[in-house]
């Protein structure tokens, strides 16, 4: 742990996003806002660039007030920038639907409490995932900060209706998920340290973990460690509607996946292959292959 002393902060949010906790943050805008600086987000990718210019202009932190998403896109505009990783923090004031991250973190859910911690709180070097894949005939890079998933999981991100998920919150992702249930799902295989002679495992859904958790409270990454340079690989060989029946008393008791219904390996790179796409952090991003490693303590975190 390090100990913040005195810090320059940027807040970037999305003006526009609706919900109780977004309204609630907007009425603290008077307060917040004397003691940082504000920049306010008009399209998807602007808190990218926004973070990015925000580590030119010499800010210590930059928090993304938000869902997941958001603070994927901040923690990206931190890699765009020259050594953003070495010149700022990223912070996280949880707004979103999910906030997965942030429960990872143990930051708070009221907003008083999670400023606080952002003002006053540790600075802790965790593991910066990231994943290469190619998209219009380029190589691109991605970084995430939580989690991954290809099959079943991404499939169901890409038929969230967004106007739906604005009004019912995380029950959208339930509706995508049995759409995406009844269709044919595509073998996806995973192999150990991206090598012939690597570990392989193949079913319908990956999930890729850094920390513990996955969609909320679930840990499904019991073992993960976000410094130990690792990242976490479950695989579910089969994803039908008897499965969700076998998993879900153990989804609902301990909010965990039934073990002798998996596959799991742990590595520091792997790669995906097969005919799906997959996501990083709840946003869809493109299609397999992706090539997959962790670069350990990388990145530093208020918590």
């Amino acid at each position: 742990m390090e100990i913040i002393w005195s810090v320059r902060i940027c807040v970037i949010f999305n003006p526009a996003a609706r919900g109780n906790k977004a309204r609630h943050f907007r009425r603290q805008l008077d307060d917040i806002g004397s003691q940082c600086a504000l920049k306010a987000t008009a399209a998807p990718g602007d808190a990218r660039r926004l973070a990015a210019e925000a580590v030119g202009e010499g800010y210590d932190l930059i928090a993304a007030a938000g869902g997941d998403g958001t603070v994927n896109e901040v923690l990206n505009g931190l890699g765009d920038a020259p050594d953003g990783f070495v010149r700022a923090r990223l912070g996280v004031l949880p707004l979103g639907t999910v906030n997965v991250f942030a429960r990872e973190l143990k930051i708070p859910a009221r907003l008083e409490l999670a400023w606080e911690i952002l003002r006053r709180g540790s600075g802790m070097k965790i593991d910066l995932p990231r994943v290469e894949f190619s998209a219009n005939d380029k190589i691109e890079r991605r970084y995430f900060i939580q989690l991954a998933g290809a099959g079943l999981d991404a499939r169901a991100i890409e038929l969230v209706d967004w106007r739906h998920k604005k009004t019912v919150g995380p029950l959208a992702y339930v509706v995508a998920g049995l759409k995406a249930l009844r269709e044919k799902k595509p073998q996806i295989s995973a192999r150990e340290d991206a090598r012939p002679t690597g570990q392989k495992f193949t079913g319908e859904l990956v999930l890729v973990g850094s920390g513990k958790f996955y969609g909320g409270p679930f840990e499904i990454f019991p073992q993960a460690d976000l410094r130990d340079g690792l990242l976490e690989v479950c695989v579910l060989p089969r994803v039908d509607f008897r499965t969700l029946l076998r998993c879900a008393p153990d989804f609902v008791a301990r909010r965990k996946l039934p073990e002798k219904l998996v596959r799991r390996f742990r590595a520091a790179a792997f790669e995906l292959t097969g005919e799906s796409g997959f996501e990083l952090d709840g946003e869809w991003i493109g299609k397999l292959p992706a090539k997959f490693s962790v670069e350990r303590e990388k990145l530093r975190v208020v918590c």
